[in-house]
């Protein structure tokens, strides 16, 4: 029997997930994961294993190993007595993270003149990949993986695994904050401008300028996560 079902119940959250028959652990995360990014699942709202596994007709182990996962991808927070909740940032938080990137990507644009082809085309190829999404039909969660992937690439830049991985962490952390925002300000051509002039001034070697550049776009991001997250409690 699903979740809506139930004469008299109240509407689930869970109602509009959707899975094919036979799903397995991954099946079942990815359904969360598309319905984290389009925002169907809201920052703070709990997992509850027996409601998603009623919605998607799955066992409730299926249901915890796919949490697990989600977990591990920093998509969701277990809380000790309290389950699984969507991950949710304060505004301190998304401060914390936004100005951690400004150091890290930073350093990465101004080893742009040091920096290998290779590690220079990846710069490229993640922008040309980002631009193919704009006025596409593609999933909010694949247009904020194609926008960190630039992001990540700058950082890259700088030559070092060890600050990619730390890159990832801080990617983890704000991908359903962004996620947010990219759906509410729907500006992809001038996201694609932006990203673009900042390649533009790598190529003619301003290091310097693409460095304020960088900084001016990340300090935006800030507050446009920080707007959607004060939003968001206010609307509580």
């Amino acid at each position: 029997m699903s979740a809506t079902s139930r004469e008299g119940a109240p509407p689930s959250p869970f109602a509009g997930l959707r899975i094919e028959p036979m799903t397995t652990v991954e099946r079942v995360a990815e359904e969360l994961r598309r319905s984290l990014f389009e925002g169907e699942l809201e920052p703070g709202t709990p997992l509850r294993e027996v409601a998603i596994a009623d919605a998607l007709g799955v066992s409730r182990s299926t249901v915890r190993e796919a949490l697990g996962v989600l977990v591990a991808e920093g998509l969701a927070d277990r809380l000790p007595n309290r389950g699984t909740q969507v991950r949710r940032l304060d505004s301190a938080q998304v401060a914390d993270v936004c100005r951690a990137r400004v150091v890290v990507e930073s350093a990465g644009v101004r080893r742009w003149p040091d920096a290998s082809e290779e590690e220079r085309q990846e710069l490229r190829d993640a922008l040309a990949g980002y631009s193919d999404l704009r006025g596409s039909d593609c999933t909010t969660a694949e247009f904020v993986a194609a926008h960190l992937r630039i992001h990540r690439a700058l950082a890259g830049l700088a030559g070092s695994s060890r600050l990619l991985a730390f890159v990832d962490g801080l990617h983890a952390e704000v991908r359903l904050a962004l996620a947010e925002v990219d759906r509410a300000r729907g500006n992809a051509a001038e996201q694609v401008h932006s990203h673009s002039h900042l390649l533009d001034l790598l190529e003619a070697g301003d290091t310097e300028a693409a460095a304020a550049e960088l900084a001016a776009h990340l300090e935006e991001a800030e507050e446009s996560m920080t707007d959607e997250v004060e939003r968001r409690l206010r609307a509580e």
